[in-house]
């Protein structure tokens, strides 16, 4: 009998925690996402920048540290409302994990760590992908709508991301992604330091399996949200749905052939 109302107790505090991190993440979400559509600290919004003609031509802003502060912000901000979505199963089985291996202790600390985690994998790509937005402004291939100017790069960018989806090192990156049960297996740890790395680490794997994904934010434009939106609901598919693996290499099939035709279009030089 004290067995049983146990189980009843465990189940009522898993539901109870599932509900609770499934919130918060919506929470952050929300803020991150509300922070991006107000245009991330810059001078208009991103929903007046996603109605802006593309050859729309704006003075461009003089690279300075706090600049610099303001893009990183920007696009790890615009990373954690994209993949924290698609994080969500893996958040929700750290939480019921903590919580069966402790029933008397509350899971969220490790929960929160292991998330932590997560997003600084994704803090190191927002870095890397503001070295490339300061790269391309010093080349001029980067417009004032902060996209990439120039065909034969969005071409060059659209059959790269393509034929990554179709690599043996992305569909590794997927399949550990697609199976939290089998890495919180494989690399469980415990303390904090054992949270934090676990949920680094998972999010290495992340970063691996979506960043060529979001590269392709400099082609549509990086304040752009329809492609925001878009990469966004990819990378929820490919990770959540069945059949994600087919998804990745259809994707990886359109991109390559738009690449191509756009390639192709550009005009001979002579």
């Amino acid at each position: 009998m004290r067995s049983g109302l146990a189980r009843v107790e465990l189940t009522h505090l898993l539901r109870r925690d599932r509900w609770l991190t499934i919130g918060m993440l919506a929470l952050v979400v929300a803020i991150t996402g509300a922070y991006v559509l107000r245009g991330a600290g810059m001078d208009m919004s991103a929903l007046d920048m996603t109605r802006m003609a593309r050859d729309m031509e704006m003075p461009q802003p003089e690279w300075t540290l706090r600049y610099a502060a303001l893009m990183f912000a920007m696009w790890w901000l615009m990373m954690m409302a994209m993949m924290l979505p698609s994080a969500t199963p893996v958040l929700l089985l750290v939480a019921a994990l903590n919580r069966r291996a402790a029933p008397g202790r509350q899971p969220y600390g490790a929960t929160a760590l292991f998330a932590s985690g997560y997003l600084l994998a994704w803090a190191g790509f927002s870095l890397v992908a503001v070295a490339a937005q300061a790269w391309l402004a010093a080349q001029d291939s980067l417009s004032s709508m902060l996209h990439v100017g120039g065909g034969a790069l969005a071409g060059g960018m659209l059959l790269a991301a393509g034929l990554w989806q179709l690599t043996p090192l992305k569909r590794a990156c997927l399949r550990h992604c697609r199976s939290p049960v089998h890495f919180l297996a494989a690399h469980r740890r415990s303390g904090i330091l054992g949270a934090l790395g676990m949920g680094a680490e998972h999010g290495a794997y992340c970063v691996g399996c979506c960043w060529m994904m979001m590269a392709l934010l400099f082609v549509g434009g990086i304040m752009n949200l329809c492609w925001i939106a878009g990469l966004a609901g990819y990378a929820l598919a490919e990770k959540v749905l069945p059949g994600g693996e087919r998804v990745a290499r259809i994707a990886g099939a359109i991109l390559i052939a738009g690449g191509l035709v756009l390639l192709a279009s550009l005009p001979l030089r002579g």
